[in-house]
C-alpha cells in the first residue's frame, strides 16, 4: 500500500510505503509523476491548436460552421473530451463570433485573396467554395437571430461570388489566342 505523506518536508515525488507495522514508514521516490503539461482554457486551446492550423478567415469560419449541430450547439470530440461539453460549446461559439467579426471587418479585396487561399486548401474552385459557404449560411452565424450580421455576411458572400464570376469571365482562357497582327 502506498500513501502520500505531508507530515514531513518532501518533494512531490516522495511517497511513503506502509509496511506491515504501521508505525514504521519508509520513503521512496517515483519520478514518473513529473509532467510539463500546461492547462489552457477551451478557447485558448481551440485558438492555439485547431484554428492555428487553418489558414484563412473564410476557412476558419467554414470549419466552425461545419461543427454546428442541427439541434444547436457544436460538436468537437477532442475539445469536449478535454474541456467538457459545456465549456467546449462556449469556446466554439465565442471563436465563431470572433472569426465572423473578423470576416465582416476585413476589406473585400483581402477576402478575395483569402477566398482563393481557402478554396485551394480545400481543392475547390473559389466559386465552388463560396457556393458551399452560401449553402451552409445559417451555420455560419453563431446567433441566427442577429439580423445585422446575417445581412452583412450575406452581402459579403454575394460580393465574393459576383467578383469570382466576373473575374472568371474577364480572364481570357489559355486556349484563346489573339490573331496575328495585320489580320
Amino acid at each position: 500500500m502506498v500513501v502520500f505523506s505531508l507530515s514531513e518536508k518532501a518533494n512531490r515525488d516522495t511517497f511513503m510505503t506502509l509496511p506491515w507495522e504501521k508505525h514504521h514508514l519508509r520513503p521512496f521516490s517515483c519520478s514518473e509523476f513529473v509532467t510539463t503539461m500546461t492547462l489552457k482554457s477551451a478557447l485558448q486551446d481551440l485558438r492555439e491548436t485547431t484554428l492555428a492550423a487553418i489558414s484563412g478567415l473564410l476557412a476558419k469560419l467554414a470549419y466552425l460552421a461545419s461543427l454546428r449541430r442541427n439541434e444547436g450547439g457544436y460538436t468537437h470530440w477532442g475539445l469536449s473530451l478535454v474541456h467538457g461539453e459545456e465549456s467546449s460549446d462556449r469556446a466554439l461559439k465565442l471563436a465563431q463570433t470572433e472569426v465572423l467579426s473578423s470576416v465582416l471587418r476585413t476589406p473585400i479585396s483581402e477576402l478575395v485573396d483569402d477566398l482563393r487561399e481557402s478554396s485551394q486548401q480545400d481543392n475547390k474552385t473559389a466559386e465552388a467554395y463560396v457556393a458551399g459557404m452560401r449553402e451552409q449560411f445559417t451555420e455560419m452565424l453563431p446567433s441566427p437571430q442577429d439580423a445585422a450580421a446575417r445581412a452583412h455576411l450575406n452581402s459579403v458572400l454575394v460580393a465574393l461570388s459576383t467578383l469570382e464570376k466576373t473575374q472568371k469571365r474577364a480572364t481570357p482562357s489559355a486556349s484563346w489566342q489573339s490573331p496575328p497582327p495585320g489580320q
